[in-house]
């Protein structure tokens, strides 16, 4: 895999969680935070730190965003998520731009208006994982990708449902919806052809429209 520039605004607990896994991962991760604390530097040793407000131009010259690969908006503040979102998209063309969500109320803001390519919202998973553990038989949405609509749904399979013992590739699937993978006890299954569903199997997919995501969960619902 090769080894992305990562700039992050935010050094709390999500931005250090997330640069302590880029790094472990091989990659370069500079973080920007107001106030640089020693101690959470020496927790983080092979990163660069720089002190500063990410939301002032002249921090993100100093951070030379031109050379990022991946921007990540993850500070506590929805807005400052969304302005620095839109200076590292428009005034830097970063590819990448990733952003936290604090509040579900703001969710639709972040999108690709404010130079958003992908919102991840804490409440809006923890919230997907709690229907998840009560939702057999039911669709439920992981994520939403602001840029193209697209969108990762589960859906866990009834004992009673029609497709169980069939082969996937007898899977009537929709043309803007792809199988990605399918957990069985603990265990992730490639989805090729010949794989026979099962009771209890969750299905992961990415589907690029509402009518695909509806699709989707009639084809497997179906008793």
């Amino acid at each position: 895999m090769k080894s992305l520039r990562v700039v992050i605004a935010g050094a709390g607990n999500v931005g250090r969680s997330i640069a302590a896994e880029l790094l472990q991962n091989g990659h370069r991760v500079l973080l920007i935070d107001r106030e640089v604390q020693p101690s959470r530097q020496a927790a983080l040793p092979d990163a660069t730190w720089l002190q500063g407000d990410a939301c002032e131009i002249s921090v993100l010259e100093d951070a030379n965003l031109v050379s990022c690969d991946v921007m990540v908006a993850a500070t506590g503040d929805d807005k400052a998520n969304l302005v620095v979102s839109l200076l590292a998209k428009t005034e830097y063309g970063v590819k990448r731009v990733i952003a936290r969500v604090n509040h579900p109320k703001n969710e639709t803001l972040f999108n690709e208006s404010w130079g958003v390519d992908v919102a991840v919202s804490t409440p809006r998973i923890l919230t997907s994982l709690v229907e998840e553990a009560v939702s057999i038989g039911d669709m439920v949405r992981l994520m939403q990708f602001q840029q193209g609509n697209a969108a990762l749904i589960e859906f866990t399979l009834e004992s009673d449902a029609a497709v169980v013992g069939k082969p996937l590739g007898e899977l009537p699937l929709p043309q803007d919806c792809a199988l990605l993978a399918i957990l069985r006890d603990g265990r992730v299954i490639l989805p090729t052809a010949d794989v026979p569903l099962e009771a209890g199997d969750e299905l992961f997919a990415l589907a690029t429209s509402a009518e695909a995501e509806a699709q989707f969960g009639r084809t497997l619902g179906e008793s």
